[in-house]
């Protein structure tokens, strides 16, 4: 005690600056968003790991022999049904085509001159049936160079996006050897993988949301379809769940994970925003009936609902909970710094 503080000065000193903190407090929780925790309907979700895919997609290969001598398009260019994406050396099949055109030329004259030779009495029936069948089999041959020919032009299958080329210019081409994919990026889906014991529950389904951890979206499936197939060594089936058009970034091969909607239940939850994680301890901010601010840890449970976790002990219904925790501890240590 200073020699100026009288013992009854000491206590207004006191009293006032406990006056001084409370509104302190005061100020500071009209300043810091809270929520009230209560028991409410949440939805009862089944979590599950996906990979995205798109609807329409196609694998263009060669079908002819030869050098790509010209490449007209690179992944992540938008092409259109059609589209000109690569030139392969044609020669070869240009030779052929030309020797079969060849052959059905000379067939085409023999049927013909065995034809005038039938009408004079020459030869017999069986003769020009014979001239007959060499002149189809000769046009067939030509048809199927000119094919041929013709495949070493590559162009667009569907209208869509590139994304891979498999084939660089100046590499060989062989027939079944893949060039490109090509798929649409309007029409995707994901595809789950849902244990066999969990069926019975997943065929009810038909809403479920869709979450891209590395994108920050969540998007509602339009659809649902559990697939009647099941893989003998994982014991897992396939669920293919559509998600609507116009998704940005979302592309073919993305990590996705999905809450299938089972059904509906009642839970004490807290936003995922509120915990706090320190190691293995998960905490949130509580306000206390005086106004206050207090770390409390808590026991969690599944994530529910949008964005909410449950919360099996550590909180009772009524309780207020700071919504932004950062925000909550800088609020603490200023308190304790202006307390008495």
């Amino acid at each position: 005690m200073t020699k100026d503080c009288r013992p009854r000065n000491c206590r207004w000193q006191a009293l006032l600056a406990v006056l001084a903190s409370a509104a302190a407090l005061a100020a500071h929780a009209q300043t810091l968003p809270t929520v009230v925790v209560a028991p409410h309907a949440v939805e009862l979700t089944l979590p599950a790991e996906a990979l995205v895919e798109a609807v329409k997609q196609a694998t263009v290969a060669a079908q002819v022999s030869g050098r790509v001598v010209e490449v007209r398009v690179d992944a992540g260019q938008a092409v259109r049904k059609g589209d000109l994406l690569m030139r392969i050396d044609a020669r070869e099949a240009s030779e052929a085509a030309a020797g079969a055109s060849a052959q059905y030329g000379n067939a085409r004259a023999h049927y013909q001159r065995t034809l005038q030779l039938r009408q004079q009495g020459f030869v017999s029936q069986a003769a020009v049936d014979q001239a007959k069948a060499d002149l189809d089999v000769a046009a067939a041959a030509r048809g199927q160079t000119s094919v041929n020919v013709a495949h070493a032009t590559v162009r667009a299958p569907i209208s869509g996006i590139v994304g891979e080329r498999l084939t660089e210019l100046g590499e060989m081409a062989t027939p079944g050897k893949p060039l490109l994919t090509i798929h649409d990026p309007d029409g995707l889906r994901v595809t789950a993988s849902v244990p066999q014991y969990r069926l019975a529950q997943m065929r009810a389904v038909s809403r479920a949301t869709v979450e891209f951890p590395e994108l920050g979206k969540r998007v509602n499936a339009t659809s649902v379809t559990v697939l009647p197939t099941a893989d003998a060594a994982t014991h897992v089936s396939a669920v293919r769940v559509g998600l609507p058009g116009e998704i940005g970034d979302v592309v073919p091969g993305m990590h996705a994970r999905v809450q299938f909607v089972l059904g509906q239940t009642t839970r004490l939850t807290v936003p995922q925003s509120a915990i706090v994680r320190r190691g293995a301890v998960t905490a949130v901010y509580v306000e206390k009936q005086d106004g206050s601010l207090g770390l409390r840890q808590l026991r969690l449970g599944e994530p529910v609902g949008d964005d909410e976790v449950e919360v099996l002990a550590g909180l009772r219904a009524g309780e207020r909970v700071a919504r932004d925790p950062v925000k909550a501890a800088v609020e603490l240590k200023s308190a304790r710094r202006t307390g008495p």
